[in-house]
């Protein structure tokens, strides 16, 4: 990008984007060159794929890193079949997006005013609580 200041050119120059990988398969050339071999890759990738985003959805109510371990699946998945590499080229694009606008000094001061003004109410209404109360329990109230 050129911009002109005072007359004079000066080029700006733009964040370098990594080249993508190419979309497809990424088996070894001895498992692609067999059809029915492949198509057992296929089969043996998308299993086991299956079995860690199950654990991920399972760990979501549960304790455990769930999104982590899902997004993992996506990436066993995405080492066969093209339309998990799409789906993980476009989550990667949004949690880049999401790092650089919540790096963004303007949203970073917003965000620290909110959670200021969030810690302060609650503060607020903790102190009308144990000024009327006490430090009793709720379930140990009685009136």
């Amino acid at each position: 990008m050129n911009t002109q200041s005072n007359g004079g050119s000066v080029v700006v120059e733009e964040e370098a984007v990594p080249p993508e990988q190419p979309l497809g398969s990424r088996a070894p050339h001895f498992v692609r060159r067999s059809r029915p071999l492949h198509l057992s890759w296929q089969v043996g990738v998308f299993v086991v794929g299956l079995a860690v985003v199950v654990g991920g959805v399972i760990m979501l109510p549960l304790p455990g890193p769930g999104w982590l371990v899902i997004f993992a699946g996506m990436a066993i998945w995405a080492t066969e079949f093209v339309w998990a590499q799409l789906v993980l080229r476009w989550a990667k694009r949004k949690v880049t997006e999401a790092t650089r606008k919540a790096l963004d000094p303007k949203v970073r001061r917003r965000n620290i005013i909110l959670i200021t003004a969030g810690l302060v109410i609650i503060a607020a209404l903790l102190a009308v609580y144990v000024g009327k109360f006490g430090f009793a329990m709720p379930w140990n109230i009685s009136e």
